[in-house]
């Protein structure tokens, strides 16, 4: 306490005051820290879901576009419980024109959902082909589950030059993994060129 007709603070106000102040700065860095922790969180998830439409994109593209083929030269699938080779077109960006290519989607023994595809040719080889190119899509991926819808039930495999009425795809990952894929369902264009 100040004598009478003394100005300021005793010590221990003083004190109080500085205790009272550390309190709420703890407080205040404790509330950021936790705030920053929530925004980095909720940007990795929106991040990672980002990142799994853009895949489910790709593959619908890739089913949407499988080549029906024609009359004289049919199309090609070839499709497993666990991998589908197709010719179809890449997906493309900027305006470019759609590239045409024998491809196969599939999970490899390092538990990443792949596309490796080679250059479609309308000839046949004279020269052995280069390996195909490979497109890591995903990580973390346990099986790939495919099925085939024919018009009346679903079938684990495909092969031949008529294609299914609807690919069904279900991305399954690695055990602990929080990640989920619903399962997607695309119809390949049927109407053949003459």
């Amino acid at each position: 306490m100040s004598a009478p007709g003394q100005a300021g603070f005793s010590l221990l106000e003083t004190m109080v005051a500085l205790v009272v102040l550390g309190l709420l700065m703890a407080g205040l860095t404790q509330g950021l820290r936790f705030g920053l922790q929530a925004s980095q969180r909720q940007a990795a998830i929106v991040g990672a879901r980002a990142d799994l439409e853009a895949i489910d994109r790709v593959l619908r593209h890739l089913v949407e576009q499988i080549e029906p083929g024609s009359n004289i030269v049919p199309g090609r699938i070839a499709g497993l419980a666990s991998s589908l080779a197709i010719t179809t077109r890449l997906p493309v960006a900027d305006g470019a024109s759609p590239r045409q290519v024998d491809a196969m989607i599939l999970v490899d023994a390092r538990q990443r959902l792949v596309l490796r595809w080679t250059p479609f040719l309308h000839a046949t080889r004279l020269v052995a082909a280069r390996p195909p190119a490979e497109e890591e899509l995903l990580r973390g991926v346990q099986r790939l589950e495919l099925a085939y819808w024919n018009g009346q039930d679903w079938r684990k495999e495909w092969n031949g030059p008529e294609l299914p009425h609807l690919v069904r795809i279900r991305v399954i990952f690695a055990p602990g993994d929080r990640r989920s894929w619903p399962t997607m369902i695309a119809a390949p264009r049927r109407d053949r060129r003459s």
